[in-house]
């Protein structure tokens, strides 16, 4: 009974997240409609870059949707790692149209240096103190719904986050364009927030196709990690070992250890007892190779 209630908690907890999550992407996408609008009116791209981006969140926070309820599955005789990994890709591809959106709005910018056209900067400063305050909702809603500990909702919480510092530029370049009819300040604020989106770009999209290509975490030094094992009296050697992720939060290992044959059970123990506490690896398979001569010239020898 127990069990159903932790379960029917956990089914709601995350229905409030999917609900906090959905509320962002409709306020977004409607922002992305003023801020276009106020964009062709004004003249400003630097109001049509934020509006792009803005518009890139919603996609984002779908997609982070979308990959929640696909994580959600239940592993299969085909999945038997489950679904998990639906997370990592849609924050692959949410990473990869931060760099997509960041490069085209450079382009765009240059273009726009050989064109240039007059600019009301009043426009540009109420579209994008509106903007501001959305973009600082959305972003708190996307940390409320679990950023913290989910490379994917972390993915689309720095979309937010980049759209807020965004509208913060978009301000000071209407400011400065009203004060001074620094039009140019328009287009320098718009690569600014470029460079800003490809430099978070570049950040995710190391970070997951480090974990889909099954590197061992950051947070862990292999090196040091088996000279821990190693040290435990019963343990000889540990050989032949893997590290990696399934996603940003479950880690797993494998690897031969060479232990003395008095003390298998207990060795495997200590050593569990080690990757759980210091590293947080919760899964490991521990292949042994006892303490015989002819078994160990047979395992893979760590050099």
């Amino acid at each position: 009974m127990g069990h159903n209630h932790s379960h029917g908690h956990s089914h709601s907890h995350s229905h409030s997240h999917d609900g906090k999550l959905s509320f962002a992407v409709f306020i977004n996408i409607l922002l992305s409609v003023v801020q276009v609008i106020g964009g062709i009116v004004s003249g400003s791209l630097s109001l049509i870059a934020d509006a792009l981006h803005n518009l890139s969140d919603a996609g984002a926070i779908i997609i982070a949707i979308v990959a929640r309820k696909i994580a959600r599955k239940p592993a299969n005789s085909n999945m038997t790692y489950g679904f998990e990994r639906a997370e990592i890709l849609g924050a692959l591809i949410n990473s990869t149209t931060l760099l997509l959106v960041g490069i085209y709005l450079i382009f765009e910018s240059i273009a726009k240096y050989f064109n240039p056209e007059p600019i009301d900067g009043w426009i540009i400063v109420w579209i994008a103190t509106i903007a501001l305050i959305i973009d600082a909702a959305t972003a708190w809603l996307t940390y409320k719904a679990g950023a913290k500990n989910n490379l994917n909702l972390r993915a689309a919480f720095i979309h937010n986050m980049s759209d807020a510092f965004a509208s913060i530029v978009v301000i000071l370049a209407g400011t400065l364009i009203i004060l001074y009819q620094w039009y140019f300040v328009d287009l320098i604020a718009t690569i600014g927030i470029s460079i800003y989106v490809i430099y978070h770009g570049l950040l995710l999209t190391k970070q997951t196709i480090k974990i889909l290509m099954q590197a061992v975490p950051e947070d862990i030094e292999i090196d040091e990690l088996c000279a821990e094992v190693e040290g435990i009296p019963s343990v000889k050697k540990i050989n032949h070992i893997h590290v990696w992720q399934l996603d940003d939060n479950k880690k797993f290992l494998e690897a031969h250890v060479t232990l003395e044959i008095n003390h298998v059970d207990n060795g495997i123990v200590e050593i569990k007892k080690i990757l759980l506490n210091k590293y947080g690896i919760k899964h490991s398979t521990i292949e042994n190779c006892i303490d015989n001569q002819e078994i160990i010239n047979n395992c893979y020898q760590r050099e």
